[in-house]
């Protein structure tokens, strides 16, 4: 797989294909045991742990659900980055953190508790705090994932807007197949482990490939079975001809 500065790259699959894996690997959490990852020109699982920690600054990550820590603020959450990583001083954080917050249209919501954000805004200030440090790779794992309709239009334009303002290459990890067809510029499907397909979204769409047909338009038959593999029915039942 390859992704390309200023681009934005869905992975779909199946549950369990291997996609948020590969996000692990990305991020140095997993060293492959064949292969490699490299990003900015160096191979991830050859780094020291000094190494990852300064690559991992150029890395944001949204995780599924957001994962805001629950006893912070949000104003707290998104600026916990700018006060770990870097010298700042308190006032240049306080002014970045509300242009985070605006960016993602929730500057007003800085001294509120996670817990009384709706799903949708949490998700866009977890969003904020994935780019605080103007990343160049941001990662989303099923960002999609329990949003109404009208959330799941926000944060999708969101990622795509953000992307581009900060021209920084994205993945998107996502089972949600329409939605991330109108904002990304390539896809890879993904079963048991290896790339099955891949293409722009007119690609995609158009492809006349068992799998994608089926995944994409969610059709019950195809290649991927409605029945887990096993014996013969009546068998099972104890039942004779």
């Amino acid at each position: 797989m390859t992704f390309p500065k200023g681009k934005l790259i869905a992975i779909m699959g199946l549950s369990g294909c291997g996609k948020t894996t590969l996000l692990r690997h990305i991020g140095g959490a997993l060293k492959p045991a064949k292969g490699y990852v490299k990003m900015d020109g160096q191979v991830i699982h050859e780094l020291d742990q000094d190494g990852l920690y300064r690559m991992r600054r150029k890395m944001g990550m949204l995780f599924q659900f957001g994962a805001l820590f629950t006893d912070m603020s949000v104003f707290d959450n998104v600026a916990f980055q700018m006060r770990e990583h870097t010298d700042l001083p308190e006032e240049i954080i306080h002014d970045l953190v509300l242009m985070k917050l605006h960016a993602v249209g929730l500057r007003s919501t800085f001294n509120l508790m996670p817990s009384e954000l709706s799903g949708g805004m949490a998700r866009r200030v977890a969003l904020a705090r994935a780019v605080a440090l103007d990343p160049m790779l941001i990662m989303y794992d099923e960002p999609f994932a329990g949003l109404d309709p009208i959330s799941l239009t926000v944060v999708g334009d969101l990622i795509r807007r953000l992307n581009d303002a900060l021209g920084a290459t994205s993945i998107v990890v996502t089972h949600d197949v329409q939605e991330s067809l109108k904002i990304v510029d390539y896809v890879y499907f993904m079963a048991n482990g290896v790339i099955v397909a891949e293409g722009t979204p007119d690609e995609i769409r158009a492809s006349d490939e068992d799998f994608v047909r089926q995944f994409v338009h969610g059709e019950i038959d195809g290649p991927v079975p409605f029945h887990y593999p096993g014996g013969d029915y009546r068998q099972d039942l104890n039942l004779r001809d």
